[in-house]
């Protein structure tokens, strides 16, 4: 009797399936990601994907909160190799972290921070506490600071009602930090994202994709800035 031949099973199937999406990013960008393109890599039928993304949009959400989290990862990191005491080390170190971390992942990067993929609606619940841990780490040296009585700035300006609900929401996820903390690293996170993301794009003339010493220049002004002596 003929026994019918098995179809070779691939190990962590959902791991490749995601791996092979980032690689489809790479290559054509994230609006041309396709599962049936990514089930033809695999040598799978498309249904098997179905079994772990219910479409094209769940397989970009567990993209999304994979990026953020080894984003949150290298920050924490970058945080938590400086000692506590020394606050200004601790913000350099976690700037620093930001940089090449998006230098090392630019795909991921740019799916969390860069252009949206059309029809594609990111459901802010499920993206929620990854991308508010990515940031915490600012957020808690940040506090420190303004704990320890150095932060150079004591007024913020109101969050306006629409946006009380979301901001709620934050303040739900990234704990016991002061308001005033939370508007002032906002107000960072938008100044080293701006020379990164132009990086990134290529598009920070005359520097390009080497702009370190602009970088590190933007870390000192901001500390300069914001950090009493």
């Amino acid at each position: 009797m003929v026994r019918p031949i098995k179809k070779k099973q691939i190990p962590h199937l959902q791991e490749a399936i995601k791996e092979t999406a980032w690689k489809q990013i790479a290559e054509f960008g994230a609006p041309a990601l396709s599962l049936r393109a990514i089930a033809r890599e695999l040598k799978i039928t498309a249904p098997a994907i179905y079994n772990y993304f219910a479409d094209r949009d769940a397989l970009v959400t567990a993209l999304i909160i994979d990026a953020f989290t080894s984003f949150g990862d290298s920050q924490l990191e970058a945080r938590d190799s400086v000692k506590e005491t020394d606050l200004i080390g601790r913000f350099k170190a976690i700037g620093v972290a930001y940089r090449d971390w998006a230098h090392i992942n630019p795909q991921r990067y740019q799916l969390i921070f860069g252009t949206p993929i059309p029809g594609y609606q990111p459901p802010a619940e499920k993206i929620l506490p990854s991308s508010t841990r990515s940031i915490s780490a600012l957020f808690s040296v940040v506090d420190s600071i303004h704990t320890a009585g150095k932060l150079k700035i004591d007024s913020y300006p109101e969050v306006k009602s629409e946006y009380r609900a979301h901001y709620n929401l934050w303040k739900e996820q990234v704990g016991n930090i002061n308001p005033l903390s939370m508007f002032v690293a906002m107000l960072i996170w938008s100044r080293v994202h701006g020379v990164v993301s132009l990086e990134i794009q290529g598009g920070l003339p005359p520097f390009g994709k080497k702009g370190d010493a602009l970088y590190l220049s933007e870390l000192n002004f901001i500390a300069e800035q914001f950090v009493k002596e």
